[in-house]
């Protein structure tokens, strides 16, 4: 394997296209708010998250002010600068560093509760990336991935869309991403329960919705059951 393994392998979000995506995934922040929910349901108040390709930082920021203790991991430098700045600007204390999913530089059972949001599919090491999130977790820690999934309808999409409140040429552009490129990449339940199974994790449960799913996980120990959905 290269020493320089990259754990992205979509579009390269630097420059002109990070801040393009910025702008556009800001102009609705309700997933964000209910990815926050979603996550606050299963990790401990006040704990540690670990964000993996956070992104802009939108998610990072509505979990900060649940009174998160959040980091973000990002392998785009330009979304680790964007999301600073964002941080910076709100006020909030989060700490977001460039890095490789697949080779987190993070010690041992650092975190309380891990997720990954609209990212899983670009990893070129999704079971590597899995086994990152269980070594970094706490014992009795969960995690939550959560992205498109291959069965999403068009209809679904569609609705998706046409939440984001898109300009007309954003919107049909967003459209033709999703048709194109984003569900060819995406998984299905079958892949995603088959890299849980070979995963330090060893099984998962998913809860799929709308165009996405919830893959859930959690590492053994702490005295801790997953929550049935």
């Amino acid at each position: 394997m290269p020493s320089e393994h990259k754990a992205y392998k979509g579009l390269a979000m630097e420059g002109i296209i990070a801040t393009w995506y910025a702008k556009n995934t800001g102009r609705n922040l309700r997933r964000f708010r209910d990815a926050a929910e979603a996550v606050s349901a299963r990790a401990p108040k006040g704990g540690k998250v670990l964000e993996v390709a956070p992104g802009p930082g939108f998610l990072a920021l509505e979990l900060a002010q649940r009174g998160y203790r959040v980091t973000g991991l990002d392998i785009s430098r330009s979304f680790v600068r964007i999301a600073r700045e964002s941080a910076a600007r709100a006020g909030a204390s989060i700490d977001f560093q460039q890095g490789d999913a697949a080779h987190m530089p993070f010690e041992d059972a650092s975190f309380d509760f891990a997720v990954c949001m609209a990212a899983f599919k670009n990893f070129t090491d999704p079971v590597g990336a899995l086994d990152e999130i269980h070594r970094v977790l706490k014992p009795g820690g969960a995690a939550a991935i959560l992205d498109l999934r291959r069965e999403a309808p068009l209809g679904a999409i569609e609705d998706e869309v046409r939440g984001m409140e898109l300009s007309r040429v954003d919107a049909a552009l967003t459209r033709w991403t999703f048709r194109f490129m984003l569900l060819k990449r995406a998984y299905s339940r079958v892949d995603l329960e088959q890299m849980a199974n070979r995963s330090r994790f060893g099984s998962c449960q998913i809860v799929p919705g709308g165009v996405g799913f919830e893959m859930r996980l959690r590492k053994a120990g702490g005295g801790l059951e997953e929550p049935r959905a």
